[in-house]
């Protein structure tokens, strides 16, 4: 009897240490982004912004981990999109929706978008109203469940609060319990009347208050995109102002 308690103690340990010899061989979440980085997918010019987006650092302060199902919205030339791809390839899942199709075409056959999929959208929902800037959303689904994190990179100004309200609610929707809702804009100032200037900018404290209105519970936030230089109060496309905008960085969490 002995005898075969130690042979089950022997094969125990030895598969302890083969689990600790493959989970050290898998690269960690900081390896994997700065592989990402790294890799020639990305043009010079992409690279060239890393120093001001910070993306290694922003991606760590959302969470993201390579087995989660995450929806990035808006992704527009797919800047973000070629990082967020290979780190989810092949464990988790990276979903786009909303003006995503040529990206999500562009890098369909590309090694490291295997789980890269398109949600499709019907562009007939963007309603613009004669003399505004910017866009409604009537109430919609993306017609998924459970999903771990969704991020929208400077995208919420391009919506009235009523396609925000819309937009928040049918991401929570589509969140799991526990999921995230990770969120960076241009900044605003508190309580500043929209102008010319300005539209492209989103006041902190009112999104916080919309998302919370969605049911999300604040968790945390970054000054890693904060730029005590800039005014607040240009056009973000100027060029005294673009590339070097104050930026807020959101993180919220589904109860």
């Amino acid at each position: 009897m002995k005898r075969y308690i130690s042979l089950l103690m022997l094969s125990f340990g030895m598969l302890q240490a083969m689990a600790a010899e493959i989970l050290d061989s898998q690269p960690s979440m900081a390896e994997s982004i700065q592989a990402a980085l790294e890799h020639e997918r990305r043009t010079d010019s992409e690279k060239d912004r890393d120093k001001n987006r910070n993306p290694k650092e922003t991606l760590e302060f959302l969470g993201i981990e390579a087995d989660m199902s995450v929806l990035e919205l808006m992704p527009g030339g797919g800047w973000y999109t070629k990082i967020l791809g290979p780190i989810l390839d092949p464990k988790g899942k990276l979903y786009l929706s909303i003006g995503a199709e040529r990206t999500a075409e562009k890098l369909a056959d590309q090694p490291g978008f295997s789980s890269t999929k398109l949600i499709p959208f019907d562009r007939t929902n963007f309603v613009r109203k004669s003399g505004s800037r910017q866009f409604d959303l009537p109430e919609f689904s993306f017609g998924i469940k459970k999903l771990d994190l969704v991020l929208t990179f400077r995208n919420q100004h391009n919506f009235t609060e009523t396609g925000r309200r819309n937009l928040n609610q049918a991401i929570f929707e589509a969140l799991k319990k526990g999921g995230r809702y990770g969120i960076i804009d241009h900044t605003r100032r508190h309580m500043q009347d929209d102008s010319s200037e300005n539209w492209r900018r989103l006041d902190p404290v009112l999104v916080i208050k919309e998302v919370q209105e969605a049911g999300f519970e604040l968790v945390d936030y970054s000054t890693l995109h904060y730029r005590l230089d800039d005014e607040l109060r240009y056009e973000v496309g100027r060029k005294t102002v673009t590339g070097n905008t104050d930026r807020f960085t959101l993180l919220f969490r589904k109860p």
